[in-house]
């Protein structure tokens, strides 16, 4: 039975959600593995331009497992050193494949996220918490470092390097409030109202341009790894001409705004 749940409560958005509460989600790897595969098949879904990611239960990803020490798959004849390769390539990718998907990934975040876990949410593109929610960057509390799975890159661009050091090499729980203050999500909603908080935020981004949106996110991951002002003026000058040149969405923009109307953008 999958881990992984894929549903499409509302048009043109997909939920990916882990499920499996006992384990608050953790990241064994019969649970990665399928999630892995979950974004490249999303990835793929034409109709998808949106993504919600979420969990079952009280957790939404626990990091590593510290119970069900279950090893990658496909190991046979291999040595330990290649193993341990192997595994973490698994979980090193998930990152980058949640930043390579064309839809933006909205993480509903519906209670812990730990160690991994908390890297996973600073793949997505944005962060809602719900008011159970909290971050813990917890290889530094495991005797291990707390830089793994791109957390050392992401965080400290999400929320300053001071605030990054801290938070990483204290190991201390930072609550959804705090979150919310520092910058690390948009927002906190009750718990109750986390998802359709999520998916609302979805209607609303699928009611413009799917090639203006999708654009727009790879624009803004590439410009968090641009090296000069020049250089982001450059990509994005190409970018909104290729966009207006090749579509009739800026005009039909201005024949909605003059009708009193939402756009039908058909790119």
């Amino acid at each position: 039975m999958s881990m992984i749940r894929i549903e499409k409560p509302r048009p043109h958005t997909t939920v990916i959600r882990l499920d499996r509460p006992d384990r608050m989600n953790s990241m064994a790897f019969d649970l990665m593995v399928p999630l892995h595969d979950a974004f490249a098949s999303v990835a793929q879904d034409n109709d998808t331009t949106c993504v919600v990611l979420t969990g079952t239960g009280r957790g939404f990803c626990s990091g590593a497992d510290t119970r069900d020490l279950e090893p990658p798959p496909n190991i046979e004849g291999l040595t330990l050193t290649r193993i341990a390769t192997r595994a973490m390539t698994v979980l090193a990718d998930l990152v980058p494949a949640m930043q390579r998907m064309p839809q933006p990934v909205i993480c509903a975040i519906n209670g812990a996220a730990i160690g991994g876990g908390f890297c996973l949410t600073l793949g997505a593109d944005i962060r809602l918490a719900a008011e159970s929610a909290y971050f813990r960057a917890a290889g530094i509390n495991n005797g291990l470092t707390a830089t793994e799975l791109g957390l050392s890159f992401l965080l400290p661009r999400a929320i300053g390097s001071s605030r990054a050091f801290e938070i990483m090499l204290s190991g201390r729980d930072v609550g959804a409030r705090e979150a919310a203050e520092m910058g690390l999500v948009s927002r906190v909603v009750a718990d109750d109202d986390l998802m359709d908080a999520a998916l609302d935020l979805a209607d609303r981004i699928n009611g413009w341009s799917a090639q203006g949106v999708a654009l727009t996110k790879r624009m803004m991951w590439a410009g968090l790894e641009t090296s000069s002002l020049r250089a982001a003026v450059e990509l994005e000058s190409h970018t909104q001409l290729f966009v207006r040149m090749t579509t009739q969405n800026f005009e039909e923009a201005s024949r909605a705004r003059r009708e009193g109307r939402p756009p039908r953008f058909a790119d």
